[in-house]
């Protein structure tokens, strides 16, 4: 299955048009056009038929999983707020609280 294959699917699947892919290709600052699109999903045969080419699918498809779940949380500020994160006490701690004082 070629990506212009997976590209097809995806699309039908999700009942995207031209804007919604480049809206979601957006989100990932990656820029194309309606007529660069519309060459990826025209027959093989046809004569301005353009291969999907890996970095667009990838990007597409970082950019659905944004689209869906929305941004990723940045857990390092919260684990810095927290105080790092790590609940397990570091192995001279426990030697420290296991009676000796």
């Amino acid at each position: 299955m070629s990506n212009n294959d997976v590209m097809k699917k995806l699309r039908v699947a999700l009942s995207l048009r031209d804007d919604d892919i480049i809206a979601i290709l957006a989100l990932v600052n990656f820029r194309t056009t309606k007529t660069e699109l519309s060459a990826i999903f025209r027959s093989e045969d046809h004569p301005n038929f353009q291969p999907c080419k890996d970095q667009l699918l990838r990007n597409f498809l970082n950019g659905l999983v944004i689209y869906k779940r929305g941004p990723m949380p940045d857990n390092r500020d919260k684990n810095k707020q927290q105080g790092g994160g790590s609940a397990k006490p570091k192995p001279e701690e426990r030697k420290n609280s296991e009676g000796k004082a």
